[in-house]
């Protein structure tokens, strides 16, 4: 028996701002979800039209990280908050090694 599988996808970066109800669907979260993150800052909206956030297809990324680490970890939506920006810290340092051409990896 053969299956077929169909994929499609949607380029979110660039000019294409994503409405918060949109951006929900996107990540498979509810709207309330969403406006969560956005409220406790988890997610930017990169514009605000006649009153209402839109979001750049990066936040996408975000709001199933979120997700994800409520999901694997079974964390509640403050703890999961918290490792996300653990984990932006890190990167943000992880950087700033590069930059100054300092090793973080751990070569054998």
């Amino acid at each position: 028996m053969n299956a077929a599988i169909v994929v499609s996808c949607e380029w979110l970066g660039g000019e294409r701002w994503l409405t918060l109800e949109e951006l929900a669907v996107a990540a498979g979260a509810s709207p309330s979800f969403v406006r969560a993150l956005w409220e406790e800052g988890l997610i930017e909206a990169g514009l605000i039209e006649a009153g209402a956030p839109r979001f750049e297809g990066m936040a996408l990324e975000r709001v199933r990280r979120m997700r994800r680490l409520m999901r694997d970890f079974e964390a509640s939506f403050t703890a999961a908050a918290m490792m996300m920006e653990l984990i932006d810290e890190i990167a943000r340092l992880r950087r700033m090694l590069d930059r100054a051409g300092i090793s973080w990896r751990d070569e054998p």
